[in-house]
């Protein structure tokens, strides 16, 4: 393992790819640490205190931890994924994204850009919503989170909150230009990840005060690992369609006549679906800091809080609508039979052109129903954890069992296959020999 990891680093290119990766995550953890003018950190850390297992400590998980910090960063990369939400379902109903969609790298560019100023207006929106949030709430036992609340403040927060998220933004696109993986999954993972060791530690202090059964905690590490386990075996598995190719003569060659099959996963969305739902699931909570303290904002927290059966039920829908959804972006039946068609490649028992396209349709929409399902309830688990198990906070649940896992096994996944794809392109052994990920017998 230690030589296939050492081969990494003798391909210039993908060297240089992990090293731009490294560094662009180096500078958002790092800026993140800039805070925002105006606010006591130490006042807010203790209002956070409070709001654990809300959806306002969700967010801040999903931030890296950098709202509770007063951060530059404190909106993350949320606002983005909610942009990018908005344009694609736009590009479903709207003729006009549909025709930027049909043409090519300048339509793609056009998207890009519409998504940009779309992240500007959402995130310039939460960031007057979280001004006034911590300009309004009441002095905690540390003091005020806001010391002097002025027109200054809420000018300077906005203007700092925005432009921190358009700088996240162009750190995320910057990896996935130029470095290795998915740059907003990326940044996401690793938010997570950094906040991992705070949550663990607090767990391990309970331990060593007789607040929490090891036993528990033993049965819940038992449990992390073998719902790992299983997002790794639905994320890489594959439905084989099998091809035939009709022979050719051309010349003296003969080209064609062998059988191949279609490799359709059965988890063609990726991790995408869990970070578009929970990027809508925050929305309530930026409606409700408009009307804090009226009835109304109070419904909203209480209902769309991450314990809460609506929030469950309700993100769960949302999941399996976007792995739909995601899932009819990123494989599109018709382009594959009208490509099989024109090499001389057939489906047996299935007629070319439409009826391929159909069949391949069908064949997709049976397998994504019932991964849809899993990482629906994969994502409420905690729920489920904290019904039933003593001294579970949400922070931990998340980590044994829900979105946080989901994202990391997910992103991890895919980075690493990227990896593997750039090993094997130069004739080196990757890490994905053996077992379910084999990244090579699919391309022999």
């Amino acid at each position: 393992m230690i030589g296939k990891f050492l081969n990494i680093f003798k391909i210039p290119d993908l060297r240089k790819k992990l090293f731009f990766t490294s560094m662009m995550i180096l500078i958002y953890r790092l800026g993140g640490v800039v805070p925002v003018p105006g606010v006591d950190k130490n006042a807010l850390a203790f209002l956070m205190q409070g709001f654990e297992g809300t959806l306002l400590g969700l967010y801040d998980m999903f931030a890296g931890g950098f709202f509770s910090q007063a951060s530059i960063f404190a909106l993350g990369i949320m606002p983005y994924i909610s942009a990018s939400i908005i344009i694609q379902l736009l590009g479903a109903i709207v003729p006009y994204f549909q025709r930027l969609q049909k043409e090519g790298e300048e339509g793609r560019k056009k998207i890009i850009q519409l998504t940009r100023y779309g992240t500007v207006v959402l995130a310039s929106l939460q960031a007057i919503g979280v001004s006034v949030f911590l300009a309004n709430y009441p002095a905690t036992a540390v003091g005020p989170v806001v010391p002097d609340v002025g027109g200054t403040f809420y000018f300077v927060t906005i203007i700092t909150l925005v432009t921190g998220t358009v700088f996240v933004m162009w750190l995320g696109e910057q990896i996935s230009d130029n470095g290795i993986g998915n740059g907003i999954s990326l940044i996401i993972m690793i938010g997570i990840i950094a906040n991992a060791p705070h949550v663990f530690n607090a767990q391990i202090l309970k331990m060593m005060e007789g607040a929490s059964n090891p036993f528990t905690n033993l049965f819940l590490f038992i449990l992390m690992f073998i719902i790992t386990f299983i997002v790794v075996a639905v994320t890489t598995g594959v439905r084989k369609i099998p091809v035939q190719y009709a022979k050719r003569v051309v010349g003296r060659k003969v080209y064609g006549g062998q059988s191949t099959h279609i490799p359709l996963r059965i988890l063609t969305a990726g991790v995408m679906p869990i970070i578009f739902a929970q990027a809508l699931m925050f929305l309530p909570n930026t409606v409700a800091s408009f009307f804090e303290g009226s009835g109304f904002g109070e419904f909203l927290t209480t209902v769309f809080a991450p314990t809460h059966l609506v929030y469950s039920l309700v993100l769960a829908f949302l999941i399996i609508i976007f792995t739909y959804f995601y899932t009819a972006i990123a494989f599109n039946p018709v382009d594959v039979a009208d490509n099989m068609k024109k090499q001389g490649g057939f489906i047996p028992g299935v007629r070319p052109g439409k009826s391929t396209a159909d069949y391949i349709d069908h064949i997709l929409t049976r397998v994504t129903l019932p991964a849809s399902i899993f990482l629906a309830a994969v994502a409420v688990f905690p729920t489920f954890l904290m019904a039933y198990v003593p001294d579970m906070d949400f922070a931990l649940a998340s980590f044994y069992g829900g979105t946080s896992l989901l994202i990391i096994v997910g992103v991890a996944l895919d980075t690493l296959q990227q990896i593997e794809s750039h090993l094997v392109m130069r004739h080196y052994d990757g890490f994905l020999k053996s077992g379910k990920i084999k990244g090579r017998s699919s391309r022999r």
